[in-house]
């Protein structure tokens, strides 16, 4: 790998992470349902959980593209999938850790703004994530790496972290 390709593949991962976790996890959130960090917030102790929350996820979900461009020299689009099955990183734990990782950042994002508008706005967003997880990207995960995603998933829980053996 060149560094053009490398630098590539960085500028398109960055793209659709703006594209897609971006506008769910940001976008809509500060736009639509109040979500505030300014610095003239009168922050408190309840805010600490939900400001770890969003931080733990915005690392983990930044842990995640890397290693999608890294190991799968691709990126979370659908469009521009990795070419090669990710099963290192957080992968080697759970199956969608950046579904997981959006999770975190909404349910944080939650917290802080104390909203059930924006709780309920994370369910219909996981609902949705996990009909398109079942319907469309395991089948066709299976469909390209056949036999070694199958292996895979029966080691490595969809939603819930599991231990290598």
């Amino acid at each position: 790998m060149t560094w053009n390709s490398s630098l590539t593949l960085a500028a398109r991962s960055l793209f659709w992470a703006v594209l897609f976790p971006g506008v769910v996890a940001f976008y809509v959130p500060f736009r639509y349902f109040g979500v505030d960090l300014r610095g003239d917030r009168n922050w408190t102790a309840l805010d600490v959980p939900g400001l770890a929350f969003t931080a733990a996820g915005a690392v983990l979900l930044g842990a995640c593209i890397i290693e999608f461009a890294r190991s799968g020299r691709g990126t979370l689009s659908p469009v521009d999938p990795p070419r090669h099955l990710v099963v290192r990183g957080l992968y080697r734990y759970v199956r969608n850790p950046m579904y997981l990782s959006v999770s975190m950042i909404l349910l944080g994002e939650a917290m802080l703004t104390r909203s059930g508008p924006l709780t309920l706005y994370w369910a219909i967003w996981f609902a949705a994530v996990n009909l398109f997880v079942v319907a469309y990207e395991e089948p066709w995960l299976r469909s390209q790496f056949g036999a070694s995603y199958d292996a895979y998933a029966a080691r490595v829980g969809r939603w819930i972290p599991t231990w290598p053996h």
